[in-house]
């Protein structure tokens, strides 16, 4: 042991220990080990709690050790040194005699919890200190209870299997009182499901009078639970879950655990069917997920089918169109499963109309129908009944006997508006071209991955392809794709986890060429979604590596292939002559002769995506097989993020003070992103900028500031524009710099969804 702590130590010299912090390090940190086992003996005699002086001299020491362990890194050369000291103060008194007031080895404990536990992501340290840190959980002292739950947390993150083996006594905490321990259960219920179902009744009794984050830790719990297939935990699950889903605030993952149930038992949720019609019609923007649950308890038997789609029919006619395809595929496949409910006409009827009012009208008279249906002459009335309702409705020629020449359910305007509001228009010739955009039906393609596979094939009969006319054997693209389908559908499934396909493009003219603007949207459009009513927006200089990617994407759509006729086909070759060179290959022979971008191309786009920082916003989810938002990727953090004054991330950064390139003059200042606003710590100094906070919303662009370097070490700095200002700021290093840039753009695109939103409910 160095000579200066054998003397503070030995002699407990209070007049010395203050040398202590003289000492190097690395000078004394080979003798820790043995100054915390002298310590250990002393805190352990009998006068130590009345022994002002033994107290402070260990107070100081403990403190000069915990600072050395930490600077120089060698937490696990003396955890068992640290976590035997620890493990003594638990055969002493830790209740506080007063307010605020630690007795002498709760003071010890509470010093060496936090040189412990801050290593929580080192399993070596962690094994040797859990099953210490759960015995201070039911010792009486609130304090060092709470911010031992606070790093018990944390660790369940990367060791939750170190955590399992002490479930009932975390549960039991939780049940006194403790529950910022909540966060542990779902990491630690794989493990030990028992423990916590045995009290999974308490534990749902706690919801009023938790917290909002503690609140959603135990519906993060039920997610967990549900997925297991429980028949005791579904039953004591469902009723609380429908009685909270009034609640704004979780209604968003409580169907998320109602899906999960649906899909195994769906007969638990029919009683509660109701309920969940009258929540959504409170809550519109559930119908998404309320449409999955429906089809979920409609596929049970036909009795139930017919109860779940007149619900379902109306919802079609009645919601905004980012839900009609969903809503069409949820009632598709309970009539085919169920094909006596509309008997023969169910193909006419979904092919008839790209009207999603005058398809809901049309199912809606066919279900009342076929209550009272039951001989094939009354069958054929009913054919021609409707199919002249649809001409008059729709002002078309129909014949009744050939409905060939309809769309097909792939074909539907995914705008829902009916004819007049077609991305294309036609002039008396029916050749001219008004408009150049194209918006794919991205719902279709996401829910249809997760449709039975007889489900998918009676949907993808409906095509515009299928049923081939003698012009399509002179269509060389058509025959083209023919022969190259299957490579193209696997491409274009292999594509879509890496680059995203916009759901709107549009052709622009600029200076020198065309440009894309693209428009990205996220598919789940949670509750707290980064773009449900805004869109993320990509201006490309090099369209049409786009359209190609964006027509891959419709073939793999489609069972068939596509032909130059297909309406989609139309619009994409339009865009394309938009942006064609004089003289360059028409739409049709570059399809042919590359019918995969290059991969020169491709990596250009994903780049330019990376450029802009749309990976931040935006990732590919396995489990849903589709691109969504940051905040439906990660439903934990939207909710924690969306309490008021809850940062997304805070730290220091270096400022450039000046904004002259060639001066280099930068401030560290300590920085807080929360809610709308980069706010900073202002100090004491006069020479303080009187600067505002960044107001998020105002944001136009992040950029990484771009130099030349050879050490790739170096701190990345990045720039904040705004609409008459622009910020630069350093990270400490590159991650750091990562972290800083995603959470920005994530605030950034969270604000302006908000403002999105609260101007579409002005309107």
């Amino acid at each position: 042991m160095h000579q200066l702590f054998r003397l503070v130590l030995g002699q407990k010299d209070l007049s010395r220990a203050g040398d202590l912090f003289s000492l190097d390090d690395s000078e004394i940190e080979g003798s820790l080990t043995e100054a915390l086992e002298q310590i250990k003996i002393i805190s352990s005699s009998s006068d130590y709690q009345t022994n002002n002086n033994d107290q402070a001299v260990v107070e100081i020491c403990i403190t000069r050790i915990t600072t050395a362990i930490r600077e120089t890194e060698s937490i696990e050369k003396h955890a068992k040194a640290l976590v035997g000291l620890w493990d003594s103060c638990l055969e002493h008194n830790l209740r506080p005699s007063g307010k605020d007031e630690d007795t002498p080895h709760g003071k010890i404990a509470s010093d060496i919890m936090s040189c412990i536990l801050q290593n929580y992501n080192r399993p070596p340290v962690m094994a040797l200190a859990i099953p210490i840190a759960v015995k201070f959980l039911h010792r009486g002292n609130k304090e060092l209870c709470r911010n031992m739950s606070n790093y018990l947390s944390l660790a369940a993150i990367t060791k939750a299997d170190l955590l399992a083996d002490h479930t009932e006594v975390i549960v039991k905490s939780i049940l006194q009182g403790n529950a910022m321990l909540l966060r542990v259960l779902p990491a630690v219920y794989d493990k030990q499901p028992q423990p916590i179902n045995r009290h999974l009744t308490e534990l749902l009794a706690l919801m009023s009078q938790l917290e909002q984050p503690e609140q959603y830790h135990l519906l993060r719990l039920l997610h967990v639970a549900a997925k297991r297939k429980q028949p005791e935990v579904v039953q004591k699950c469902i009723p609380f879950l429908i009685g909270h889903l009034k609640d704004s605030t979780h209604n968003d993952i409580i169907l998320s655990i109602l899906i999960e149930i649906a899909g195994y038992e769906p007969v638990a949720l029919n009683s509660f069917l109701p309920m969940l019609k009258e929540i959504a019609e409170r809550f519109p923007y559930l119908i998404g997920q309320m449409a999955r649950i429906y089809g979920a308890v409609g596929h049970v038997d036909e009795e139930r089918a017919r109860s779940c789609l007149p619900f379902l029919v109306s919802q079609l006619a009645s919601m905004e169109h980012s839900f009609h395809h969903i809503l069409l595929l949820e009632i598709k496949s309970i009539t085919d499963t169920f094909s006596s409910i509309l008997g023969p006409q169910s193909r006419d009827i979904f092919r008839m109309s790209n009207s999603f009012t005058a398809i809901a009208k049309l199912l809606t008279r066919q279900l009342e129908t076929t209550k009272a249906r039951s001989d094939r002459s009354k069958s054929l009335a009913l054919h021609t009944a409707l199919t002249n309702d649809l001409s008059s409705e729709d002002g078309e020629v129909v014949e009744s006997g050939d409905t060939r020449a309809s769309i097909s359910l792939s074909e539907i305007d995914p705008l829902g508006q009916g004819h007049d509001r077609s991305p294309f228009k036609g002039d008396t010739d029916g050749s001219q071209l008004i408009n150049s955009s194209v918006s794919h039906p991205s719902i279709i393609h996401i829910e249809s991955e997760n449709l039975p596979e007889t489900v998918k094939e009676n949907y993808q009969e409906e095509t515009p392809d299928t049923t081939s006319r003698p012009v399509e054997y002179h269509d060389k693209l058509y025959l083209h794709l023919k022969e190259n389908l299957s490579k193209v559908k696997a491409y274009a499934v292999e594509m879509g986890k890496k680059i995203p396909v916009p759901d709107q493009c549009t052709i622009e003219d600029s200076v020198r060429s065309c440009v894309a603007k693209l428009f990205f949207t996220c598919s789940l459009k949670g509750h707290y979604c980064l773009y449900s009513k805004s869109s993320f927006i990509l201006i490309s200089q090099e369209p049409q590596p786009w359209i190609q990617i964006m027509f891959l994407f419709q073939q793999s759509l489609f069972p068939e292939p596509l032909s130059i006729q297909s309406r989609s086909v139309q619009f994409l070759r339009a865009l394309w002559e938009k942006t064609q060179a004089e003289g360059a290959h028409s739409f049709e022979t570059a399809m042919m002769e590359s019918t995969f971008p290059q991969q020169k191309d491709l990596d250009q786009v994903q780049l330019h995506l990376e450029e802009v920082r749309f990976f931040d916003v935006f990732g590919f989810s396995e489990a849903a097989g589709a691109w969504q938002c940051f905040m439906c990727n990660n439903p934990e953090k939207a909710t924690v993020v969306n309490q008021d004054g809850q940062p997304l991330i805070e730290g220091k950064l270096k400022e450039k003070q000046v904004r002259w390139k060639f001066i280099k003059r930068w401030k560290t200042r300590y920085f807080t992103l929360a809610g709308n606003q980069l706010l900073f710590q202002k100090g004491k100094s006069k020479d303080d900028p009187d600067d505002s906070p960044i107001e998020l919303s105002k944001v136009q662009s992040v950029k990484v500031v771009a130099k030349k370097r050879r050490d790739r070490s170096l701190p990345r700095a990045f720039e904040i524009f705004t609409d008459n200002k622009s910020y630069v700021f350093k990270a400490k290093d590159e991650k750091n710099a990562e972290e800083w840039l995603q959470c920005i753009n994530v605030a950034v695109a969270q604000a302006k969804e908000r403002e999105s939103r609260e101007v579409t409910t002005y309107l």
